[in-house]
């Protein structure tokens, strides 16, 4: 039961990140890559995605 709730997790992290991936203002390639890379390696795509992936334009200084 409790890798059922970790999958969970998982899916929803990873929806998160695709959706602000795709409504990024990255380019078409690197929102492809990102997409790639977020699906074949959900858990450390992720995690890379959190690091290095595209921001939104919004910055606070």
């Amino acid at each position: 039961m409790e890798y059922g709730l970790f999958g969970i997790l998982v899916l929803i992290a990873d929806i998160y990140a695709l959706y602000n991936v795709i409504t990024s203002s990255a380019s078409t390639a690197s929102k492809i890559i990102w997409s790639l890379v977020i699906l074949l390696l959900p858990v450390l795509g992720f995690v890379a995605w959190l690091v290095a992936g595209p921001r939104s334009g919004r910055a606070t200084a």
